[in-house]
């Protein structure tokens, strides 16, 4: 098997539109990086880099994902902090409103219409740079307070607020460099851009997951090591599970039989013919668990600062409740994956819109009255199986938390058990293989993905 995925590698590079998109795609990527390690000028980018160095963890919740997405770049105050974040956020604001206001969900379905809904995104984008950099730039003033266990100044400027105007520019320059180089990959290289810059950010701690490997198994001298065989031996078998998962439930979809009915346009009669219609297990993707993570951080800051600043015990104690890996956070975390599961499949899957394109192309599906009945029927299918999808999301959410607080695995080893990280990987590497296998299929070549292909009940 190893042998016929190298033989199907080395086919790439024999045909050379898609060895130049490969070779474009790795050099735009190694930019990327280069961005994530030039720090701010008058920040102390290297001392706030050894803090972490020595922690062994950049932190949790919502910060400590910010950070992966970045590829460290937080952690050593470079220019590309923010990350693609700012524009993935834009993004998805855009998404939210289409099904909300009816002029952008009418703009959506006309000739060119998309394309300026992705301009709006790139607008968005601007404004909330500026924001999360200036935030960002107070929150480099305040180390002490938003970095646990951080002691000294990462401020090297005299001036203030020429630092903050400058870091702002800066960081808002870096997202933009960033946005651009991910849309050049998507147009000139392989893979979705965007996408592929977050995930080599992801890549970039595998040097720190394998150093915090070899820790937890062969500590240094002095250190009596907590992990043995088995225990590696059930971390391997947990990958391979959590792995085979998410690649079964990303490729799964349940299969709506449709069939259409013989029609005339004019003069011309088209046959009719039979199809399918796929809902996908897990259509919300990862977005639940960045929306769950994001609003679980800020009531345990704003608790435990209340409860410092007021002297309210009954605060604090709820705010050590909301820490990651508490019970309480945990069910919360759960609760909340659940549900930004169902709200982003009933703002993102208009079913009503599906059965009146269905009836207006002699579509139906066999057993289905048109009209309200197929809106009603898609409802409850995608219901069904948006349940599933959920339950998947959480359980591989929470491994890397159960890993991390109840063994006690390295934070930077237990981010590729589950999570966002392997969601997103996972994602990202079988949609780049898609691409490429469409290439190789073209010239008559075996692709990566002749196996792996999920059947559904039609």
């Amino acid at each position: 098997m190893l042998a016929n995925i190298f033989n199907t590698f080395a086919n790439c590079f024999k045909i050379p539109e898609l060895k130049s998109r490969i070779i474009f795609t790795l050099v735009v990527l190694g930019i990327c990086r280069l961005v994530s390690m030039i720090p701010v000028p008058g920040l102390d980018g290297a001392a706030l880099a050894e803090h972490f160095a020595k922690a062994g963890s950049a932190g949790g919740g919502f910060l400590g994902m910010y950070s992966m997405f970045t590829g460290g770049a937080l952690e050593r105050c470079a220019v590309g902090s923010l990350g693609i974040m700012p524009y993935i956020s834009a993004t998805i604001i855009i998404q939210l409103l289409t099904a909300v206001i009816p002029q952008l969900s009418k703009m959506v379905r006309e000739e060119g219409g998309r394309i300026k809904v992705i301009q709006y995104g790139r607008y968005l984008t601007v404004p909330l740079c500026l924001g999360q950099a200036l935030v960002m730039a107070y929150g480099w003033e305040r180390a002490e307070s938003i970095f646990n266990g951080f002691t000294g100044n990462l401020v090297l400027s005299e001036n203030l607020w020429w630092y903050r105007i400058q870091t702002t520019i800066i960081l808002t320059t870096g997202t933009m460099l960033l946005m651009w180089l991910g849309e050049q990959i998507s147009e000139r290289g392989i893979g979705n851009g965007v996408s592929l810059v977050i995930t080599i950010g992801i890549l970039a701690r595998l040097p720190q997951a394998g150093q915090g490997l070899r820790d937890m198994f062969f500590p240094a001298r002095g250190v009596e090591s907590q992990f043995n065989f088995f225990h590696a031996i059930a971390l391997v078998l947990l990958l391979v599970a959590v792995v085979a998962g998410v690649i079964a439930v990303t490729q799964a979809q349940r299969k709506i039989p449709v069939q259409y009915a013989q029609r005339a346009v004019g003069r011309k009669v088209f046959q009719g013919g039979t199809s399918f219609m796929p809902l996908r297990v897990n259509y919300a993707g990862v977005m639940p668990v960045i929306f769950a993570q994001a609003i679980l951080m800020f009531p345990q800051k704003i608790l435990q600062t209340a409860g410092s600043s007021f002297d309210v015990k009954f605060l604090r104690d709820t705010a050590v409740l909301l820490n990651e890996g508490a019970i309480l956070y945990m069910l919360l975390y759960g609760m909340m994956i659940l549900f930004f599961s169902y709200f982003w499949v009933a703002t993102q899957f208009n079913e009503i819109q599906i059965a009146d394109d269905l009836k207006k192309y002699g579509g139906y599906i066999p057993g289905v009255r048109p009209g309200t009945a197929t809106s009603d029927f898609l409802h409850n299918a995608m219901h069904r199986i948006t349940l599933a999808g959920a339950v998947f999301l959480t359980v591989i959410a929470l491994i890397p938390i159960w890993l991390a607080q109840e063994m006690n695995v390295n934070p930077y080893v237990s981010t590729y058990f589950g999570g966002t990280s392997m969601l997103i990987l996972v994602g990202v590497m079988l949609d780049t293989m898609r691409q490429m296998e469409s290439h190789l299929l073209m010239r008559h070549y075996d692709g990566f993905l002749k196996k792996g292909r999920m059947r559904g009940r039609f």
